[in-house]
């Protein structure tokens, strides 16, 4: 494993997922911020590694088995030393949760153990870091909980880390619509859209203006930019501007 800048506590392996690391770095070096502000020590993955969902996704199962592999030899000795990883986008902590185990099954034990260890970002800093305590934002907040997160993960650990920081409010429920990459494909816009207009884009809308638009996930981020023209951030986004 890879470490960071800094060494302080117990060690955590931050998941780098695509989205994070070639489309929104800023979410993981925010992430980094928080999670050594509250004394953790952060490592990633000294080779690439993926979750496998986009071939989940397509029905590629052969070859997601073989990339989900891959991956398991590459976080071998961290699942030998016992750490928690940490996942940043919903979607992809959802597929090693669940995707992976299922997919591998017994055959490969080292699936469940990747499952077991990995927890979200909110769940991290309440299990591992329970005096730390987050910067005061207090604003209103709009936005999505992403729908893997409802199904899944579940985001209770979220709801709570929010009201210590004074974030106020509830996301949205429903879906953004976009689904990965449901909503690009050819005939799919309009549904795409209609998704989106049911609960997510009028209650972005009709918020106060100085709402802090939360959306964990990079699609739904990706939504509202494009339907809404409001720039959305991730939790730990929202945090690390806040800390000193």
């Amino acid at each position: 494993m890879r470490g960071g800048g800094r060494a302080h506590g117990r060690t955590v392996v931050l998941w780098p997922d695509t989205f994070t690391n070639y489309l929104s770095p800023s979410v993981g070096q925010a992430a980094v911020r928080v999670l050594e502000d509250a004394g953790l020590r952060v490592v990633v993955p000294p080779k690439p590694v993926c979750c496998g969902l986009t071939w989940v996704s397509t029905g590629q199962l052969d070859r997601a088995r073989a990339v989900m592999r891959r991956t398991l030899d590459v976080m071998a000795p961290a699942l030998d030393a016992g750490l928690p990883v940490v996942g940043l986008e919903p979607s992809c902590t959802a597929a090693l949760r669940t995707d992976l185990p299922e997919l591998l099954g017994p055959a490969d034990p080292r699936a469940a153990r990747l499952a077991d260890a990995v927890t979200t970002f909110a769940g991290a800093l309440e299990d591992l870091a329970p005096d730390w305590q987050p910067p005061t934002v207090d604003r209103p907040v709009v936005g999505q909980t992403h729908c893997h997160q409802h199904a899944v993960l579940g985001d209770a650990a979220e709801r709570r880390l929010r009201a210590r920081a004074g974030l106020t409010g509830e996301l949205s429920g429903g879906c953004c619509g976009l689904a990965g990459n449901f909503g690009f494909e050819r005939g799919h816009y309009d549904v795409s859209v209609a998704c989106a207009e049911e609960q997510l884009l009028p209650s972005v809308r009709s918020a106060d203006p100085a709402a802090e638009v939360l959306a964990d996930g990079f699609s739904c981020r990706t939504q509202l930019d494009q339907l809404a023209g409001r720039r959305a951030r991730h939790l730990a986004e929202v945090l690390a501007e806040r800390l000193p």
